[in-house]
């Protein structure tokens, strides 16, 4: 009975671990990522003069409930609340 080691030339597991690794690295050299931010998100972006008047807005009533100068209107308070719910 002859016996060749005909099966043998490929069997080193490391060997083709480090081809596999190597080419992994090549491939994610060549790709590329690019994005793209459009004019409409841009614009959200930009803080509005509303927001900047609503943050001067609850900074004065921060300061002032921190005082204690803070007076609460409950008729102008309940009537908000029922015309919210109301909608």
């Amino acid at each position: 009975m002859k016996i060749n080691n005909a099966g043998m030339t490929g069997v080193n597991p490391y060997k083709l671990q480090a081809n596999k690794t190597g080419n992994i690295k090549e491939s994610k050299v060549k790709s590329s990522d690019k994005v793209e931010i459009s004019s409409a998100a841009k614009e959200m972006q930009q803080s509005s003069p509303i927001l900047a008047a609503r943050q001067a807005k609850v900074e004065e009533l921060k300061i002032q409930v921190e005082k204690g100068n803070y007076k609460l209107n409950a008729q102008a308070t309940a009537k908000g609340l029922i015309d919210f719910y109301r909608k």
